[in-house]
């Protein structure tokens, strides 16, 4: 055989073998690659769809946590004037209180300078009916007397 009738076989079992490559072996290879790009594109799409959801989640989360500081800073503002208005009251119950107890105080006070007073009364009566006694040298009868005991009970 010559060598162009080899060149021409050799060409023809080429030309055959691209032939069924091109008809059996190829599209399940180009098919399989289109599936894996597809794929690649449907993560990549995921994957930009899972950034911007996470930009807004965290968008969400920055504004959830500006409006959880300044409810914060307004209950603690609230707190501070309850607290203060709790002293308030606190101070001027104490105030009351100081002024109740001052004046069962000076009451008292007063209940037992009158009581003092009496009891003097009954002690300066008592010493004055016995220096008449004395002074008389006989009994003095208190019944007989009581009302004269009386005026100068008064009287003192």
């Amino acid at each position: 055989m010559s060598i162009n009738a080899t060149l021409f076989v050799q060409g023809i079992v080429f030309l055959l073998l691209v032939l069924f490559t091109m008809k059996f072996v190829w599209p399940p290879i180009a098919k399989a690659l289109d599936e894996r790009a597809q794929k690649i594109a449907t993560g990549l799409a995921a994957a930009d769809k899972a950034k911007a959801d996470l930009s807004s989640a965290n968008q969400r989360v920055e504004q959830e946590l500006a409006a959880s500081r300044t409810e914060t800073a307004s209950r603690l503002a609230d707190a501070e004037r309850r607290a203060q208005q709790i002293i308030e009251e606190a101070k001027a119950r104490a105030s009351e209180e100081a002024a109740k107890i001052v004046a069962a105080a000076l009451g008292e006070a007063e209940q037992q300078t009158v009581r003092a007073r009496e009891a003097l009364r009954e002690q300066v009566a008592a010493l004055a009916v016995k220096g008449a006694e004395q002074i008389l040298r006989k009994e003095v009868n208190a019944g007989v007397h009581a009302d004269l005991l009386q005026r100068l009970k008064t009287e003192l």
